[in-house]
């Protein structure tokens, strides 16, 4: 149950994290972020819920929507790769208290 958990707060209920690094490669649409990040990382979060951190991306200044062909795209801000660095090094401090 403890891991279950562990696992739920550091996956979907992060999810900002996994959709910033899949998009500093390259621009996505928001069904080939999900994609990635199932590939990538060996989970799947919901459509709905990879559209709703999407739209909470945008508004907080993380990421950047643009249309290309008729289709959404959407490409991390500088703001967001800041916010992403800060949070590796949170993270790894973390890590590195916990795990001593």
């Amino acid at each position: 149950m403890a891991y279950e958990r562990l696992v739920k707060k550091l996956t979907k209920e992060n999810l900002w994290l996994y959709i910033i690094s899949v998009l500093r490669s390259q621009p996505m649409y928001g069904y080939a972020i999900k994609k990635a990040i199932s590939e990538k990382f060996n989970f799947t979060p919901s459509t709905i819920t990879v559209y709703a951190v999407i739209y909470r991306m945008v508004r907080e200044g993380l990421l950047e929507k643009f249309s290309s062909g008729g289709t959404s795209y959407y490409k991390v801000t500088d703001k967001g790769v800041k916010v992403f660095e800060k949070a590796r090094e949170f993270i790894r401090k973390m890590e590195q208290s916990i795990f001593e």
